[in-house]
């Protein structure tokens, strides 16, 4: 057993790889790199609300990135080693998944770039939040 999302469905192959192994998924060949829809983006595993659309911006990177999350008690933060590199991971606090690494290469005042593993997201469309059971984060897109 790979471990279920939120919803209770069994994670892929990659959703596994991303969360539990630390992964990363191929650049721009990933669900939410190129997404402009407007929602929000939470945790595959935990369901928390982690990121907006309205935080969303098109860094070229080929991941999904943003310049700050919903809530910053849900990031933890960590430093990364791998790779002969220092970086800073960012892992989800409720699930403990990883989800990618921030930058201080981004737009905005904390010039932060989120750059996110669309394998650790889930993406809820505004028209489906209150369906979705997250109707009380509409006020925030």
């Amino acid at each position: 057993m790979n471990g279920k999302n939120f919803s209770g469905e069994e994670l892929t192959d990659r959703q596994v790889y991303v969360t539990k192994e630390n992964g990363t998924e191929p650049p721009f060949d990933n669900e939410y790199w190129n997404n402009k829809e407007k929602g929000i983006y939470v945790d595959i595993v935990s369901g928390k609300v982690l990121f907006t659309s309205l935080d969303k911006f098109d860094s070229g990177c080929g991941w999904p990135s943003f310049t700050k999350p919903v809530d910053d008690i849900e990031i933890v933060e960590k430093k990364d080693t791998s790779f002969n590199m220092i970086r800073t991971e960012v892992r989800s606090q409720s699930s403990d998944s990883h989800l990618g690494h921030v930058f201080n290469d981004g737009p905005g005042p904390k010039k932060l770039r989120y750059c996110i593993n669309s394998a650790s997201l889930k993406f809820i469309p505004f028209d489906k939040m209150d369906e979705a059971g997250y109707g009380e984060y509409k006020n925030l897109i």
